[in-house]
C-alpha cells in the first residue's frame, strides 16, 4: 500500500499569530497533492511539520505503512524528504553535492555513481556534473536540488514552490520531472504553488490552505 501521512488536528502560532488551526487531512500514497493559498497561510509551515522538521503545538503527524504506525522519526527521515525554495548549495561538483546525502546513508561508490549519474539525466544537468554547483543558474540550481531529493530515492517528496522566480524553460523541465514521477506512483508528491494551472496540470489532488485548514479544492 505504501507511506501514508496523516495529519490530525494541528495547530501552530508564530508571535500570537495562528497560522495552522485544526489542520486534518490525510495524504494517500502514490498519488500527487498541489497546495494553493495566499502567502502567510502557512503552507510552508505545514510542510516542515509534515516532513517532521518541525513540531505542531498541539496535533500529530502520523506516518502508516501498510497499516501499521511507524513511531521511529530517524528511520522515517531516511524515507521522506523536502525541497526548499531556496536550494543550498556546497562549493564542490554538481556530481558530489547530489552524491551527499547518499554517502551519509553508507551506501557503495559503485551504486552512488550509478545513483547520481541516473538522477543528474533525469534532470537534465549530466553535462555539467563536473561543473563547480555555484555557478549554476538559479533554475539549474533548482532542478539540482530535485536531483538530491530524487537520488535518495524517497517515498514522499515535498516541494515547496520547486518553480518560483525561475525562467520558463526551467520551469517546464522541472514540471515534467513531476510528471514523470507522477506517472510512476513510485513516489507521493506534495507541492506548494502559487499556480493554479499547474496545481491542475500536475497534480491528482488540488487543496487549498485557509484560515489554517486544509480544503479540497477540486
Amino acid at each position: 500500500m505504501g507511506l501514508r501521512v496523516e495529519a490530525f488536528h494541528l495547530s501552530k502560532t508564530y508571535n500570537g499569530n495562528p497560522v495552522l488551526q485544526d489542520c486534518s487531512f490525510s495524504f494517500e500514497s502514490g498519488l500527487t497533492y498541489a497546495l494553493l493559498g495566499p502567502n502567510g497561510t502557512g503552507k510552508s509551515t505545514l510542510f516542515r511539520i509534515l516532513a517532521l522538521l518541525e513540531r505542531p503545538d498541539t496535533g500529530r503527524v502520523t506516518y502508516v505503512d501498510g497499516g501499521q504506525i511507524i513511531h521511529d522519526d530517524i528511520k522515517l527521515r531516511r524515507r521522506i524528504t523536502l525541497v526548499l525554495p531556496r536550494i543550498g548549495v556546497f562549493n564542490t561538483t554538481v556530481f558530489k553535492n547530489v552524491a551527499y546525502g547518499l554517502k551519509l546513508r553508507g551506501v557503495g561508490k559503485g551504486e552512488i555513481k550509478e545513483r547520481v549519474n541516473h538522477s543528474l539525466e533525469l534532470v537534465g544537468l549530466a553535462p555539467k556534473r563536473s561543473q563547480r554547483a555555484t555557478s549554476l543558474s538559479s533554475g539549474e540550481t533548482k532542478r539540482l536540488g530535485m536531483a538530491r531529493a530524487l537520488v535518495i530515492e524517497p517515498e514522499i517528496i515535498f516541494l515547496d514552490e520547486p518553480t518560483a522566480n525561475i525562467d520558463p524553460v526551467n520551469t517546464e523541465i522541472i514540471e515534467e520531472i513531476i510528471r514523470q514521477m507522477k506517472q510512476d506512483r513510485k513516489t507521493t508528491i506534495m507541492m506548494i504553488t502559487h499556480d493554479p494551472a499547474q496545481a491542475e496540470k500536475l497534480s491528482d489532488h488540488t487543496l487549498l490552505l485557509q484560515r489554517g485548514r486544509i480544503f479540497t479544492r477540486f
